[in-house]
């Protein structure tokens, strides 16, 4: 790399270089608030304006429109509850209730904080170790789609906050629904009940939107909360440093949630809500105030976002080396490649070795740039949640709707939101958290494609259990499932145990 450096710099030092960099950051965090205008359609509308550029100008503006994408989800996911884009889904788990506590330019801080910690760190594995985790991401079959899928439903034990029962009618539920549509494999419609533009399936922002925000709305004007009392931002002095500190001093939690992004990134089709939820469930199972989390605890909200930024890294690595986009995003990243008449793959490296080197270490410094305009930024939009709620209720509705319509140009999933989006607030109601739910529809497709994909391949093989239960990466997957599973059994039987000696000894 060190004899590409004078290209590097000589790139990166290019005012509209840096002038582009900057604006994808800004215009990526703006689109990645705004419920529904997800990270990859904004890059998509951006792609035909790279034609003209520059392959090192465009790859650099696109680069920064994708990390400001991801982070940006965070801002509505904090304020509002509703993440902005997916992958900040597990950010609402603490970030909201932070924001109820009038904290929520702590969480904003934090949030940036790790986003861009973990977007460097993200950005180093994609520098230095591309070609030995690509190898890693050849072996992932159908079977271990399959498994790691599993492994994600058992954070349902993870997530259910009360009844573990209504969590697992939850994630059923969430499969149940993620089933709606045409089969993946056998091509048959199912659960449309003859109406054929649901053979599209469900959005799943569009179900994220109606899971986490109506309810959230419904009862603000239910309530008839105010946020002056229950969301207003108290202005400390010194809180980024403090906030700063306060995440430097837990290099175990960013290390690892980040290491899980990298990981899930480099896996093509798992995407950065699976990374942030992996992540949170390892850091509730890691830490000693397991029953902080979800009320409001800072380490949630470092968990999901140091994930989901380092899962745009690992993205990237599976797109540069092999050709194959390891997310949405980084499928439009090779679509401008291939306008400009690069093709991603093995020989990458070799035919066009400073364009490559000088777009990843833009990468990592577009991360910084991100972290200083998140920093910068956070104070002004923290003062968003202080409108009253007869502004903000209409507001927010305004923009699911709006986000609603324009993922398909469909009303249809307006309709739906609006739909699923009572249906949530009856489930809440009754006690049924959205998390489960919204777990089942993301990790449904991923399942039953691995499954039905694994059970075509042991009939041509004539061996199903040597195909499921003998292949190394699936034996780890299997023992994380098992160890996910009992974990928590074991530690709610050691703590009722040591409440009945704390009992006899009292």
């Amino acid at each position: 790399m060190l004899e590409f450096l004078p290209d590097i710099i000589s790139s990166l030092t290019n005012p509209i270089n840096l002038l582009l960099m900057c604006a994808g950051v800004i215009a990526g965090i703006i689109v990645g608030a705004l419920p529904g205008l997800t990270a990859t359609m904004a890059l998509a509308l951006l792609l035909p304006f790279t034609f003209t550029m520059q392959a090192d100008t465009s790859l650099i503006t696109l680069g920064g429109l994708y990390i400001g994408g991801i982070y940006g989800g965070c801002i509505s996911a904090i304020l509002i509850n509703t993440p902005g884009t997916p992958s900040a889904i597990a950010t609402t788990f603490d970030g909201y209730p932070m924001t109820k506590k009038g904290k929520a330019t702590q969480a904003l801080i934090a949030a940036a904080v790790s986003s861009g910690i973990g977007g460097v760190i993200g950005g180093l594995a994609l520098l230095f170790l591309t070609p030995l985790l690509a190898t890693l991401a050849l072996r992932f079959g159908p079977p271990e789609y399959f498994w790691i899928a599993m492994l994600g439903l058992t954070m349902i034990a993870t997530l259910s906050s009360g009844s573990m029962l209504k969590g697992l009618m939850g994630g059923a539920v969430g499969l149940l629904i993620s089933t709606i549509g045409i089969s993946p494999v056998g091509g048959e419609s199912r659960y449309t009940f003859g109406f054929s533009p649901l053979q599209a399936g469900l959005e799943l922002i569009v179900i994220l939107i109606a899971f986490f925000c109506i309810p959230e709305v419904i009862g603000m004007i239910e309530s008839k909360i105010k946020q002056k009392k229950n969301k207003e931002v108290k202005k400390e002095r010194g809180v980024a440093r403090k906030l700063f500190f306060y995440i430097i001093k837990r290099p175990i939690l960013v290390i690892r949630s980040s290491i899980i992004g990298i990981i899930t990134g480099i896996i093509p089709g798992a995407g950065g809500n699976v990374a942030a939820l992996l992540s949170y469930d390892a850091a509730v199972r890691f830490s000693k105030d397991k029953k902080e989390f979800g009320k409001g605890k800072v380490d949630g909200v470092v968990a999901s976002e140091a994930s989901n930024n380092a899962e745009v890294g690992g993205s990237l690595v599976p797109l540069l080396s092999l050709g194959i986009p390891g997310a949405p995003p980084a499928a439009i990243i090779l679509g401008a490649l291939m306008m400009q008449g690069i093709r991603p793959g093995p020989d990458l490296l070799e035919e066009h070795s400073g364009l490559v080197y000088t777009f990843l270490v833009a990468f990592i410094v577009a991360n910084v740039v991100m972290l200083i305009f998140g920093l910068m930024g956070s104070r002004y939009v923290g003062k968003v949640i202080s409108l009253p709620v007869y502004y903000l209720a209409p507001s927010i509705v305004f923009l699911t709707i709006v986000g609603s319509y324009a993922i398909r140009n469909n009303f249809l999933d307006v309709a739906l939101m609006i739909g699923f989006g009572l249906l949530a607030y009856v489930m809440k109601k009754v006690g049924f958290n959205p998390a489960p739910i919204v777990l089942g529809l993301i990790l449904g497709p991923i399942a039953e494609r691995g499954l039905a994909q694994s059970m075509l391949m042991a009939k041509a093989s004539g061996n199903t259990f040597e195909l499921f239960f003998t292949r190394p990466i699936s034996v780890v997957l299997i023992a994380l499932c098992i160890l996910s599973i009992v974990g928590p059994l074991l530690s709610t039987i050691f703590r009722s145990k040591s409440k009945i000696d704390e009992e006899i000894q009292g």
